[in-house]
Parts: C-alpha cells; sequence; structure tokens
C-alpha cells in the first residue's frame, strides 16, 4: 500500500457542496454593478467564473475599469453569496466527511475558492484537524497563483513537513497542480463528476472519502 503520511484535499466537490453556477454568476454581475457597470454581457460575466490573468483584464478593459479593483469586487460578492448559501444550508458538508476523523495523518486544505471562503466553512462546519487551510488571495496575483498552478499546494506540502502526501480533488486542476508539486493525487469521483473526463490520469480514483482509509499510512 502507499502508506500516504499526510492528506491534503481540494473543497468544493470534495469536503463541500459545489456553490451553484446561478448564485456565482449573480455575484459577478452584482460585482460588475458595484463597479459601474450595469448589465455587463454574458461573456463578460463568464469570464469572470473562472478566469485567467488575461481574461480579466480583457472584461475589465472594455468596460474601462482597473481589473484589480473588477476583481476584488467579484471575489467580495462571491464570498457574501456563500457565506449565505452556506447559513441557508445550501451549500453542505458532505457526509462521508466524517470517515476522515479517523485517519491518524495530517489533513489540510487547499482550494481555488476564497481563502476567507475556506475560513468561513472551516468555522461554520466546526473542522477540526486541517493545519493548513488555504484559499486564494482576493487579488489579480491570486487568479495567477491559483490551481493548475501548485503555488497554494507546495505552501501546505510545505507546511505539512510529509514525506507522501496525497492530494484529494475533483477535477483536472486538481490533478495537474498535483503533478506540478509532485506529489500523488487521487481523483474523487461523485455524482456531479459522473461523466468528467480527465486529460491526465490520477494516482488513484475514489468513490468516497472513505476509501482512504486504505492508502494511509498505519502507526
Amino acid at each position: 500500500m502507499p502508506g500516504y503520511d499526510a492528506l491534503v484535499f481540494d473543497n468544493d466537490g470534495v469536503l463541500t457542496t459545489p456553490t451553484d453556477r446561478d448564485v456565482l454568476q449573480e455575484a459577478i454581475r452584482d460585482a460588475f454593478d458595484r463597479v459601474g457597470v450595469t448589465a455587463p454581457p454574458a461573456e463578460h460575466v463568464d469570464a469572470l467564473h473562472h478566469p485567467t490573468v488575461d481574461s480579466l483584464r480583457s472584461a475589465a478593459d472594455a468596460h474601462g475599469v482597473d481589473a484589480g479593483r473588477l476583481w476584488e469586487a467579484r471575489e467580495r460578492a462571491a464570498i457574501d453569496a456563500q457565506l449565505e448559501e452556506i447559513r441557508a444550508g445550501r451549500k453542505r458538508l458532505y457526509d462521508d466527511v466524517a470517515a476522515l476523523d479517523a485517519l491518524e495523518v495530517p489533513r489540510a486544505i487547499v482550494s481555488n475558492n476564497q481563502h476567507e471562503t475556506i475560513a468561513n466553512i472551516v468555522d461554520h462546519f466546526e473542522l477540526q484537524g486541517y493545519d493548513p487551510w488555504i484559499g486564494r488571495e482576493p487579488t489579480v496575483e491570486g487568479v495567477r497563483r491559483k490551481k493548475p498552478e501548485p503555488y497554494y499546494l507546495e505552501r501546505a506540502v510545505d507546511a505539512i513537513d510529509a514525506r507522501n502526501p496525497l492530494y484529494v480533488g475533483d477535477s483536472r486542476v486538481d490533478v495537474a497542480a498535483a503533478n506540478a508539486c509532485g506529489i500523488d493525487s487521487a481523483f474523487l469521483r461523485r455524482d456531479h463528476r459522473r461523466d468528467y473526463e480527465l486529460p491526465a490520469a490520477p494516482t488513484h480514483e475514489i468513490s468516497t472519502l472513505a476509501d482512504l482509509n486504505g492508502l494511509v499510512a498505519i502507526e
């Protein structure tokens, strides 16, 4: 068995249910409104959903607004909208997260969601034993550093100081970030990923977090 001595988790789709796309789209429209842009075209709303630095700047330039200011407004609106979803019970913790409590290895979280949103999740669901937990900064530099770049994952791996960590995610960018970081990956194929295709094979594919029990090191 691999005997992984630490587990690092993506959040959305792994620990908590994904935020509804319509909620995030509405938050993006709200962000445009906050910087003085009413009724932005759909392609610019879509551009701010999973942007690159170039697509963010292109959308900002089209409306004559500063990219950093627009992105900070977008992140603030997304943080607020997701906190409302958490409190309303629409963004919830998956039941199998409870299975992780029995694993006696260090755990951490690395997400492309905002650092403040991950803080809200850790606080609301009273998640214990995840150290560090890392989300992206609400800045243009945060866009540049998000997965598939390994920046945040490398920070977590360094903080854990593990010899053989495993990154658990539910997307191609999670597998790519793990590969770039030089560590193994586990792809979690939940219902929302049933027909999801991966361009690169993960080290493991699992159907529930309880499957990790057979992969971690035993003291």
